[in-house]
């Protein structure tokens, strides 16, 4: 049986993705959890407000954030890559 499974350092990112991730890695993590949270108080804010169409869809941007919010920690634990450099 084949073993297609990638290992560390056998792939490496483009220079776009790493020139991006070097920016977004300096955002503190506590902004995306932030944004999360407050889409989902805008989100009730909406609801409140007898507009239920807005209201979800701000209240599906919370998920989006939270993932962001984890890539970033993700890159900043572990690099682009994953790959040692000396």
């Amino acid at each position: 049986m084949t073993d297609y499974r990638v290992s560390q350092g056998d792939v490496q990112e483009d220079q776009l993705t790493a020139a991006i991730e070097k920016v977004t890695a300096q955002v503190p993590s506590t902004v995306y959890l932030a944004l999360a949270l407050g889409s989902m108080a805008v989100s009730v804010g909406f609801q409140a407000a007898k507009k239920p169409h807005t209201s979800l869809f701000v209240g599906q941007w919370a998920a989006p954030f939270l993932i962001l919010g984890i890539y970033n920690k993700l890159v900043k634990l572990h690099g682009s890559d994953g790959t040692t450099h000396a």
